[in-house]
């Protein structure tokens, strides 16, 4: 875990926090939940992405924008920042130095602690109690909390390498394939035109919406393989490939299938129909998300835990 944030203020943390926040910070979006420290919930908010490959200071940015949604919502106005306690779980903290760069960056929060955003969506999801997790989201990773408290993590390298049966590797699936389409390699189809539709509307407009492609870009595809899963063949082989894939991550994480798994992130629910069987029956539906589970980490940072 990273980073307290004002050191000076470190040692009275709990006697001057009066609000918990907690963040799940991804490629695509930033959700934010707020409590009072007595676990009372106030409000939530929502904000745009504050994975780490977007770079710190845009993801402090999306972070300050939820913070603020979510006491918009809650109506309360907004206090300072040093009156906060902040728990994040980040979509691309395993790169240190983009870790340590957005840890430095505290705007002001009286305390801060930072994770991976796996590990926040384990600690939502059970509770904070043994279990394993798949996240399917923009990107992807599974995460693992052992008997003996030990971790446990597959995937996670990040796109374009990475992030198997995520919604940007999804879209590069269709991608690929609307490519051969488009040289008269394979046939032409509904599919693939609302793809090529969504991607530059042509060969030329594909060539130029690829040279300032994303991953959070290509995520954006992954609804359009969904929506046609049920009736084009080649988007439900491609559905079924990231089935298989999740059921990698699953055995790697919990190879003797003794830890109830839980499914999380936006695909999960598209995701459930795919998965070979033994795994879909073992499948738990997550306590709560990652927001949550960031909470769960200020708290036990606050606690010298």
């Amino acid at each position: 875990m990273l980073g307290v944030g004002n050191n000076k203020k470190e040692h009275n943390a709990n006697n001057m926090v009066d609000y918990l926040i907690g963040v799940d910070g991804g490629g695509t979006g930033t959700r934010v939940r707020i409590e009072r420290p007595d676990g009372i919930e106030l409000g939530r908010g929502n904000a745009g992405p504050s994975g780490l490959m977007h770079g710190a200071g845009k993801a402090w940015a999306a972070v300050l924008d939820a913070v603020n949604r979510g006491f918009v919502e809650a109506g309360v106005e907004q206090p300072a920042l040093e009156r906060m306690a902040i728990g994040l779980g980040l979509a691309g903290v395993h790169n240190k130095q983009w870790a340590a760069e957005f840890a430095q960056q505290n705007p002001g929060f009286g305390t801060i602690a930072v994770e991976t955003d796996a590990f926040c969506t384990l600690l939502g999801a059970h509770q904070g109690q043994c279990g394993a997790i798949v996240a399917i989201g923009t990107g992807s990773v599974g995460e693992a909390l052992l008997a003996d408290r030990k971790r446990r993590e597959v995937g996670g390298w990040g796109f374009p390498a990475g992030d198997e049966a995520s919604g940007a590797w999804l879209g590069l699936q269709a991608i690929n394939h609307v490519q051969r389409v488009l040289d008269g390699r394979r046939p032409t189809s509904e599919f693939a035109r609302a793809i090529i539709a969504a991607s530059g509307g042509d060969l030329n407009g594909l060539f130029n919406w690829l040279a300032k492609a994303n991953q959070t870009t290509y995520a954006q595809l992954a609804p359009i393989v969904i929506n046609y899963a049920t009736q084009d063949d080649v988007a439900r082989t491609m559905m079924a490939k990231a089935g298989n894939e999740i059921a990698e991550m699953a055995i790697a994480l919990d190879p003797d299938e003794q830890l109830p798994i839980a499914l999380c992130g936006g695909l999960a629910a598209p995701m459930l129909d795919y998965l070979p069987q033994q795994l879909r029956s073992r499948v738990v539906i997550p306590q709560s998300d990652a927001a949550a589970g960031a909470l769960q980490l200020i708290r036990q940072s606050l606690q010298g835990k």
